[in-house]
């Protein structure tokens, strides 16, 4: 299926590692241009090599995220590079365990300024050029919003917060044809998630534990599961799906958890 992208400018935060790299990755392969704003340049660099390597275009600006001023920038680097922009997918965070019992008011605020304002702030400095290009608006959450986790207070309050603005960008830029959508992800295999899970005592127990509770095959989601859902909403083919909160989680969230062992 063509999805249309090909020659649109994609702006990914955190798109060169994990799931943001599957995204970039994906839309690359349907013509579109990767642009990947991560903190590493080195990082950055490796992820414009594999996608360049495989016949896509990409492009990366150096940003820490957690400043403001470096949201802005660059969005202007994006914006002077090509002249548009047409979608924005909002990914980059950290799980971070900020606890309510252990956590602190400088944890919390450093946590929220890593997973949730910066959703805000590239969105903001995006918006005139989306809307030259009626441009598509993802947001990447998390089960955390929904279901709790436990000793990750800040993080699931960001991944609320997400699913909140993309619930109320959708009703703001209506007039503007901007369509705005999350994909809430629950247990997906990424190297972040893999580098979590060798930290406990038994991780071959807990991961199997883990993935019997996921009721469609008893497995993680993978990247690309993920990455062809979020392509498929920057594209025309999702015409008139907006405000909607996508889970992509083989039912994790909202099956009886009985079905996973039926």
């Amino acid at each position: 299926m063509d999805l249309n992208l090909k020659d649109k400018v994609i702006v990914i935060t955190g798109g060169a590692k994990g799931i943001g790299f599957g995204i970039a990755e994906t839309v690359s392969k349907e013509g579109a241009v990767a642009v990947i704003i991560g903190r590493d340049q080195a990082d950055n660099q490796k992820a414009i090599d594999l996608i360049t390597k495989i016949g896509g275009k990409a492009f990366a600006v150096e940003a820490e995220l957690t400043k403001p001023e470096e949201c802005k920038s660059a969005v202007e680097a994006v914006i002077k590079q090509f002249g548009k922009i047409d979608g924005v997918v909002n990914n980059a965070g950290l799980n971070d365990g900020v606890s309510l019992e252990n956590g602190s008011y400088e944890g919390f605020m450093e946590s929220l300024h890593r997973n949730l304002v910066h959703y805000y702030l590239i969105v903001h400095h995006a918006l005139p050029e989306l809307k030259k290009s009626k441009g598509s608006i993802v947001n990447i959450s998390s089960k955390t919003a929904e279901t709790g986790q436990g000793n990750t207070s800040a993080y699931a309050a960001s991944n609320g917060g997400r699913n909140a603005l993309t619930r109320e960008w959708a009703v703001e830029l209506l007039k503007y044809n901007i369509r705005v959508n999350a994909v809430a992800v629950s247990e997906c295999w990424t190297p972040q998630y893999e580098n979590w899970i060798t930290t406990l005592p038994n991780p071959k127990e807990m991961l199997d534990k883990i993935t019997s509770k996921v009721p469609l095959e008893n497995r993680m989601t993978t990247v690309n599961e993920i990455a062809n859902t979020v392509v498929f909403l920057l594209s025309e083919k999702s015409s008139h799906t907006t405000g909607q909160i996508l889970h992509v989680d083989g039912g994790y969230v909202h099956l009886d958890r009985a079905l996973a062992n039926a």
